[in-house]
């Protein structure tokens, strides 16, 4: 796990990096210079191109973190794997590129009446979704090579500070909608060749095929598990940003707009997840391969552990401030009409990056097929609830929908991979970080309490100043709860190695 800890605390050091230029971007550029509208309208681009980029991949990223064990040798250069995701990727990319026509009348038809500004901007999905792709592609090869800080800066703030500039440069007029959205495109198109040029760097890396050593029973085997991983991603993939398609299109860009805002302060609570589950992917794909499934278990119950503790003390700093941030916000009055969507999205990100490992170990393993049923579940029940609960509490059932949907294909994952694998993702000091969090949680609303009886503080420096001494005081506590309840011999071991140095 030492490894995997170094490795996680550098990319998550770089995602955190990336929230800190985004929480910039989102809250003080964002929301002065755009209307909410016009916010809708960029996230529901960003949302349709992921999608598009999802589906076209054919489940190569997948397939790649699954077979690449059998690839994997550096004399060789790998066999020349490569040179198979960028190959099968582009052949996804004609594909759905022909189904968007046959298709963009139907979906232009769905946001007209609600949602006009999208349809004026339908066709930029395609650039935006081709680079994405790749950007993707690229980042998963490197991550293949246990190198992930540096496509991860890439993504997280290569990305975000382009676009911030975009942003300005729409702001003070010297561009216009029109080249805001371009700019979107050469964004995603930067930080693809960026990502090529570092793989290329590496001199690890061979895109010519080794025809030999693709045997006929590898081969069946490889394109019997992508095809099953397209008709999983049709579903997958759309389930995460079905939010952003149904408020749109039933309430209009205005409040795709504020849901994007609550959703980006929730998505935060995933953050260390993006390098932890990243980093140990590899791992597990070997241990799954080698039928290792004790240390493919190990693997799992860390992951969920590290994720639920760092998952729990965000959601719990964002649960504490959210009134003062909706108060710093530029035009944070409309904003804050999400406050309860983010404490559902918030519970939400938790609950499926804690346990979302769980999906991994089944997608490794001979019985990946089983997560196609749980993938339809989740889709078909996601869409259900989204019809049923935004005209009954608009963007609240949204996000209710999500979490719903999530808690019940998940719990019923959790239970099949207990019972045909034996891996599970729960131990007994995930019940120790549950009871830390609610301590801290009474520990917050005591210094609440206490606040009243002080001189009413009405200025906006007051608040904030509030807000940092409970949290700091939150913090602390945390801190020595965590330590001294050894949840977790390796955080001991790094603090205490931290605390030497």
């Amino acid at each position: 796990m030492g490894v995997i800890i170094r490795q996680s605390i550098k990319g998550t050091i770089v995602n955190y990096l990336g929230i800190g230029i985004g929480f910039v971007t989102t809250f003080f550029i964002l929301t002065h210079y755009l209307t909410a509208e016009e916010i809708g309208l960029t996230r529901v681009l960003v949302d349709a191109a992921m999608l598009f980029a999802g589906l076209a991949q054919l489940g190569t990223n997948a397939s790649m973190l699954r077979f690449y064990p059998y690839f994997k040798d550096d004399k060789e250069k790998d066999h020349g794997i490569f040179f198979w995701s960028l190959i099968i990727p582009f052949i996804g990319f004609a594909i759905f590129l022909v189904c968007f026509f046959i298709f963009k009348n139907s979906i232009i038809d769905i946001f007209q009446e609600k949602s006009p500004l999208f349809v004026n901007y339908f066709y930029f999905i395609i650039p935006l979704s081709f680079f994405a792709l790749y950007t993707a592609v690229f980042e998963t090869n490197s991550i293949l090579l246990m190198r992930i800080a540096v496509p991860k800066f890439i993504r997280e703030v290569g990305i975000r500070l382009l676009l911030l500039v975009a942003y300005i440069l729409f702001g003070i007029n010297v561009i216009d909608l029109d080249g805001l959205v371009i700019c979107f495109c050469m964004t995603y198109a930067i930080a693809a060749i960026l990502n090529v040029l570092y793989l290329l760097s590496l001199k690890r890396v061979s895109f010519k095929p080794d025809w030999k050593h693709i045997t006929p029973s590898l081969k069946r085997e490889f394109f019997f598990y992508t095809l099953f991983l397209l008709t999983a991603a049709l579903a997958g993939n759309i389930t995460p940003i079905l939010n952003s398609f149904f408020v749109s299109a039933k309430m209009g860009l205005t409040f795709t707009g504020i849901f994007a805002i609550a959703n980006y302060i929730a998505t935060v609570i995933e953050v260390p997840y993006r390098s932890l589950g990243s980093i140990t992917q590899p791992q597990i794909s070997i241990a799954v391969k080698e039928n290792d499934f004790q240390t493919a278990n190990f693997l799992c119950k860390k992951v969920s552990l590290y994720q639920l503790l760092a998952g729990s003390a965000i959601f719990l700093m964002i649960w504490i401030n959210i009134d003062v941030l909706f108060q710093i916000l530029p035009n944070g009055a409309e904003y804050a009409q999400g406050k309860w969507v983010v404490f559902i999205l918030a519970c939400s990100r938790l609950y499926n990056s804690s346990f979302t490992i769980g999906n991994t170990i089944l997608g490794f393993s001979k019985y990946y097929y089983f997560s196609l049923i749980f993938t339809v579940l989740l889709t078909a029940s996601a869409i259900v609830l989204n019809v049923v609960l935004i005209p009954v509490w608009g963007m609240n059932g949204a996000a209710m929908a999500t979490l719903l949907s999530y808690v019940f294909a998940y719990s019923l994952l959790l239970l099949y991979i207990r019972y045909k694998i034996g891996t599970s993702p729960f131990s007994l000091a995930q019940l120790k970080v549950v009871g830390i969090i609610a301590i801290l949680y009474g520990i917050n609303c005591l210094c609440a309490f206490i606040v009243t009886f002080l001189p009413d503080i009405t200025s906006i420096i007051g608040k904030l100043t509030e807000s940092a001494v409970r949290s700091g005081i939150v913090v602390i506590t945390g801190c020595f709860l965590v330590y001294y309840s050894h949840i977790s011999p390796e955080i001991n071991n790094f603090i205490r190695r931290r605390i030497r140095r």
